[in-house]
């Protein structure tokens, strides 16, 4: 056995089987923790695989046990790297320097994917796909395999509403198996630390366009004499692990669900506020008062907020560069500042109106004049658009910054 010289954390320890093949087009990467009742045939279906698909592979385990799980990999001519156990989505992060193959198949050590089935991925990979899902739905799923509530409703309930997300058609977006390019996963610059990561490498494949594909995979049930993660962590881990994922969902796709709703109430609540502005009017027999233009200013007020938190996160986030080109030119400083300055200046003098009318009655206000709500509506707007010019301005140095 050698150890692998490639830099990286202390922390970390590589470690070759000997005569260990340089040339490599696929590297297979398995987490693993405590896996030594299955990790032996693991690396032996890995073999055959990629046998029967004709390619040269690496089989790296990234091992966080205090079992056997390492030696018996070794044994068996599988590539381990030594970790800390830091969550699920960290091990791949970690196991990224150590990858040689242009092609990535990722999946648990536990048997409960079939590694022997690898060829349909590299049919995608050879007609130039970046990324592929596996899909168990489409493939064969051994009774007792998934449990009820994730097979009927959780993975079920989070795969349409990304689809929806993103207009996608996948049947399994959160199959442990899937492939992608090594170019791939190094411009999704991976984050999530634990099982998260599955919905962030599908929100970020969607993000960066990347060319996708999706392949049947057949899934069994546990071995015997063996637990699954969640079974070990406890009857609360399957919810903490989809409370993650809709984390995940909300933090990196916030533009997706806010800026279409937030342009809706931000022209219903302008249309409103301007026509109400010079006082109550009648359409036939229907009535709009100052009650339907505070509803104006809130819709306005609200939707303004929708539309700038979803530029913030595509700035943010670098997902869309022309994006942020494009909004680095339109939405400068000094024409943010500009208009900010404007809008609190109309409104001030609009609500000027309302000033002169409390002292002209005796420090008393006997109503509201509609100009006046109007003015502090712009009042508001110019306080957000400052507020707004001076956090895109310092997310886009951030964005520049990390782009170089």
């Amino acid at each position: 056995m050698t150890s692998n010289p490639l830099p990286g954390p202390p922390e970390l320890r590589h470690i070759l089987p000997d005569h260990a093949s340089q040339d490599v087009e696929l590297s297979i990467v398995a987490p693993a923790s405590n896996e030594q009742i299955t990790v032996g045939e693991f690396v032996d279906w890995c073999k055959e695989g990629l046998e029967r698909a004709a390619v040269k592979g690496q089989i790296l385990i990234i091992d966080s046990s205090s079992d056997n799980t390492a030696r018996i990999a070794l044994e068996h001519g599988g590539e381990v790297l030594v970790t800390p156990k830091r969550g699920l989505g960290r091990a791949y992060i970690d196991a990224i320097p150590y990858i040689r193959g242009k092609w990535i198949v990722m999946g648990d050590a536990d048997l409960t994917y079939d590694f022997r089935e690898l060829s349909p991925f590299v049919e995608e990979f050879r007609k130039g796909a970046e990324f592929i899902m596996g899909s168990r739905f489409r493939g064969n799923m051994e009774k007792g395999a998934m449990p009820g509530l994730h097979r009927y409703f959780g993975t079920p309930l989070t795969t349409w509403i990304l689809n929806r997300i993103y207009h996608g058609r996948s049947s399994d977006l959160h199959c442990g198996m899937r492939g992608l390019t090594r170019a791939a996963l190094e411009k999704m610059d991976l984050k999530s630390q634990s099982w998260e990561y599955a919905s962030e490498m599908v929100l970020k494949s969607a993000r960066l366009g990347l060319v996708t594909a999706e392949v049947p995979v057949k899934f069994y049930k546990d071995r015997e004499g063996r637990l699954s993660h969640h079974k070990r962590v406890g009857w609360l881990s399957p919810w903490r692990a989809g409370w993650l994922n809709l984390k995940v969902m909300l933090v990196y796709s916030p533009d997706s669900f806010l800026l279409k709703p937030g342009m809706v109430l931000t022209a219903l609540g302008l249309l409103l506020s301007l026509a109400l502005a010079r006082g109550p009017i009648t359409i036939g027999h229907l009535g709009f008062s100052l009650y339907w233009m505070l509803m104006g200013v809130t819709c306005t007020t609200l939707g303004y907020s929708c539309i700038q938190i979803g530029l913030l996160a595509r700035v943010m986030h670098g997902l869309r560069p022309g994006f942020v080109d494009r909004v680095r030119n339109l939405l400068t400083y000094d024409r943010g500042m500009f208009i900010s300055g404007g809008l609190v200046l109309v409104g001030t003098i609009l609500l000027g109106t309302l000033v002169y009318r409390y002292v002209k009655h005796g420090l008393r206000l006997e109503s509201l004049s509609h100009s006046a709500i109007l003015g502090l509506l712009l009042v508001i707007l110019g306080f957000q658009t400052f507020c707004f010019t001076l956090l895109l301005e310092m997310a886009q140095r951030l964005a520049f910054k990390s782009r170089e």
